[in-house]
């Protein structure tokens, strides 16, 4: 009892210290039909989520003088009323619900606003990482380009369905179904052309010259009236998500040369390319994405290419400064090593795992084709993981590293991150020679240097 009543008397001398810090605050609680402003000394007033209750809202805001703001980060219904805060000059703190919540207190649905705001005017509250508009903008387009290449890809198991299902095996003797050879072959067909040996001449010479009578075996099978139809409704759909994706392209190439202040050159898109392997439709990208990282190249770092660097810059822009140190980042990405401790559980008893967000899997997508590799030190590093714990941790440990090397270099410089992959590189063959006598050893041989 004496201790359970020091500790009491702990807290409320804790809780003694805390002094406001941000007097003219408010809460705000956002739902999807209405939201509920709290003010310091003043009864919590109801808004619309109209434009003309957002509009509402931040002229009461004004009279208030509020200069500062916390909200939830509530699906996409706080994008609006964020935006005519930033137009207003009012500071905006996007916050983690489970932040709020984690934070011992009274918390009921109608008291949400009142909390934020108590929360907030001491201070107790830290902002989530939300990007310039600019960038914000660039998410967008890039984050649609993505779906759209979901959506597409779907339609690509619709074709190869309706190939089975008349026992049709093209996709299996070519590679990419969806490329030019297989284009011209399914387009061939679905306009009534049913000989192997004139679909055949639609392949590319490659394909003639070494898979000429698989291809031709391939082509033979039932070509029933209801398979064509499911087949050309596929190939039509997929081409509209082709179109939908060059569209982005114009978008995302014209926005960048408006944030890099290019002469705006857009391409004709009359006649869409199709689309390879997923690679953006943009000229001189490479040079776009230097301006706009100021010189900064982290293509340079394995696995980073224009794309994935375009995407990496869309979710977490150019001026890591929001993220004190390497560490920071890596756990705001989800990349951070597990601490499995005693009292790290949560109410069902199971360990709690860091989530990836969207940058964080950009950056496992970089690991994987990384560890698929074979003569990078990152991925003999992969490979060293994957033998000894298996490839989700070594994909995620891969990840990490990577990660690790695009902030330096975006806040350090590629010298800095040179020196440490040249000291990595040396430390990795000097494993693989010590691996390498210590076989030797085993199997009573000698290395001697060529």
């Amino acid at each position: 009892m004496a201790k359970k009543k020091n500790k009491q008397r702990d807290l409320q001398g804790k809780q003694a210290v805390l002094e406001r810090i941000k007097l003219n605050a408010a809460g705000i609680d956002i739902g999807s039909e209405s939201l509920f402003i709290a003010v310091l000394d003043k009864p919590v007033m109801k808004f619309t989520t109209f434009t003309d209750g957002l509009k509402q809202a931040v002229v009461y805001l004004k009279e208030c003088v509020v200069t500062s703001v916390a909200m939830e980060a509530t699906g996409i219904y706080w994008f609006p009323i964020y935006e005519f805060l930033e137009q207003a000059g009012i500071e905006v703190y996007v916050v983690n619900g489970r932040h709020a919540k984690n934070v011992p207190g009274r918390k009921t649905d109608v008291l949400d606003s009142e909390w934020l705001r108590e929360l907030h005017t001491y201070g107790l509250l830290r902002s989530s990482f939300v990007p310039t508009e600019s960038i914000r903008k660039l998410r967008y387009y890039v984050r649609l380009r993505k779906d759209h290449i979901t959506m597409g890809a779907s339609h690509i198991q619709h074709i190869q369905k309706n190939l089975d299902a008349m026992n049709i095996k093209l996709h299996t003797v070519i590679s990419d179904i969806m490329g030019d050879s297989g284009l011209k072959v399914l387009r061939a067909i679905l306009a009534g052309e049913r000989n192997p040996e004139a679909l055949l001449l639609l392949c590319h010479i490659t394909i003639r010259e070494k898979k000429a009578e698989n291809v031709i075996k391939s082509l033979e099978g039932n070509y029933r009236e209801e398979y064509l139809f499911g087949l050309r409704q596929a190939l039509e759909m997929w081409e509209v998500y082709q179109r939908k994706i060059f569209d982005c392209d114009k978008e995302i190439e014209k926005l960048l040369k408006e944030m890099t202040q290019e002469n705006l050159v857009m391409q004709d898109s009359s006649n869409p390319k199709v689309m390879m392997h997923n690679k953006p439709e943009i000229k001189d990208l490479h040079l776009l994405m230097m301006k706009l990282t100021q010189g900064k190249d982290p293509t340079q770092i394995a696995g980073i290419n224009d794309y994935t660097l375009m995407q990496l810059i869309s979710e977490i822009g150019t001026d890591l400064g929001n993220w004190p140190t390497s560490d920071h980042f890596t756990s705001w990405l989800g990349l951070a090593p597990s601490q499995n401790k005693s009292g790290k559980q949560n109410k069902t008893g199971k360990r709690k795992k860091r989530k990836v967000n969207r940058a964080g899997s950009i950056f496992k997508q970089i690991a994987m084709s990384v560890g698929n590799g074979k003569y990078s030190a990152l991925s003999g590093f992969y490979k060293r993981i994957k033998s000894r714990s298996g490839a989700p941790t070594a994909n995620k440990a891969t990840a990490r590293k990577i990660a690790v090397y695009f902030y330096n270099l975006m806040t350090r410089g590629f010298s800095f991150v040179e020196e440490g992959l040249k000291r990595y590189e040396e430390r990795y063959k000097e494993h693989q020679l010590k691996s390498l006598q210590k076989r030797a050893k085993e199997m009573g041989l000698q290395l001697v240097v060529a």
